[in-house]
């Protein structure tokens, strides 16, 4: 690249690499943290960020009136140093403080963790011919894939949610193929406690490819997501979830026109019984770019299932796994269950 990369969420795809060359420097405050070369040669080097976030937060009649108003404060801060060591092999680490204040109704790991490890991660990079690249990178980090409707960073509350995971990730031509296995991390409220959450584990194959014939930014992912709860909890009681999902998503923009179509079908099991759920989840929309402020409108329509008989043991209950905390707009009351919206 020649100009700087755009920021992300997850940061570590952020590639500052592109100023080892003086000539592409312009003088900004900020390229000597983006930039801080260890060698003559420039391949290896230090990046080194930070994001602070300040929200306020105020429901009347929340928990439809059991609450009668919490107004509260989130706080977080997430510096990160980037390290690589020549152009192959990198490690990234991320801290977060996150605290809460003025919260009424119980503060919990979602609002804060004090001090933690967020990401801790090597990462190896090996190039496969033909302009294949293949990477692998195990410990603590962020995943985020398609719309973030199954596995998500929860960027939007307090606290992030990151992975103890294993992944190798291939790239060749227009084709990205993820695979991995992981361990949600458990927030807790105190400093230095977050672990793994033993109950649950998630497994993956990922493929997006790109559809350069229509956008450069047009794309359809085919997945595969498998999960296990041990102390899953539904209507029915609680018990051992093994859920397995199978997907595809078709998302791009072209000509003023946006669109993000997703179908989602799970079946395995829970307690004894069968589980067979399903969602479809589609958003389309025109950018008047000429317009001043470039308005955008747009249509939005999911279908979520639910389950049709508490006393059978049969499921039919469509489970997000790992959401966006933030799944319908800024109010978190409604999840992403039993719902047409």
């Amino acid at each position: 690249p020649s100009a700087p990369p755009k920021l992300t969420n997850l940061r570590y795809t952020e590639d500052y690499s592109y100023l080892r060359d003086p000539s592409k420097r312009t003088g900004a405050w900020w390229e000597p943290f983006k930039y801080i070369p260890l060698d003559s040669s420039g391949t290896s080097y230090l990046t080194l960020g930070a994001e602070l976030r300040f929200r306020e937060e105020a429901y009347w009649n929340f928990n439809w009136g059991e609450v009668p108003v919490d107004n509260y404060q989130w706080y977080r801060v997430l510096p990160y140093a980037d390290l690589h060591l020549g152009p192959n092999v990198r490690l990234f680490g991320q801290m977060i403080g996150a605290w809460a204040t003025g919260k009424e109704t119980d503060v919990t790991g979602v609002d804060e963790t004090g001090l933690e490890v967020l990401q801790g991660f090597g990462e190896f990079k090996l190039p496969l011919g033909d302009g294949a690249d293949l990477t692998l990178r195990g410990g603590r980090q962020l995943l985020s894939y398609g719309s973030e409707r199954l596995i998500s960073l929860r960027y939007g509350p307090n606290v992030l949610r990151s992975f103890d995971a294993g992944l190798a990730s291939v790239e060749a031509g227009p084709w990205r193929v993820d695979t991995f296995y992981a361990r949600p991390v458990r927030n807790k409220v105190d400093s230095f406690n977050d672990r793994f959450n033993e109950d649950r584990s998630v497994w993956s194959v990922y493929a997006t490819r790109t559809l350069e014939e229509i956008s450069p930014t047009s794309g359809i992912d085919l997945y595969y997501i498998g999960y296990r709860n041990t102390d899953a909890e539904f209507n029915q009681g609680s018990g051992d979830e093994v859920r397995h999902t199978l997907g595809s998503r078709f998302f791009g923009k072209a000509q003023g026109w946006d669109w993000n179509f997703e179908g989602m079908f799970q079946f395995g099991s829970f307690d004894g019984g069968n589980i067979r759920a399903w969602s479809v989840a589609s958003d389309t929309g025109y950018t008047f770019e000429d317009v001043t402020f470039s308005p955008r409108v747009g249509l939005k329509a999911n279908i979520i299932s639910g389950d049709r008989n508490p006393d059978n043991p049969d499921l039919q209950t469509f489970n997000a796994l790992f959401p966006r905390g933030k799944y319908f707009g800024e109010i978190g009351l409604i999840g992403p269950y039993n719902l047409i919206d």
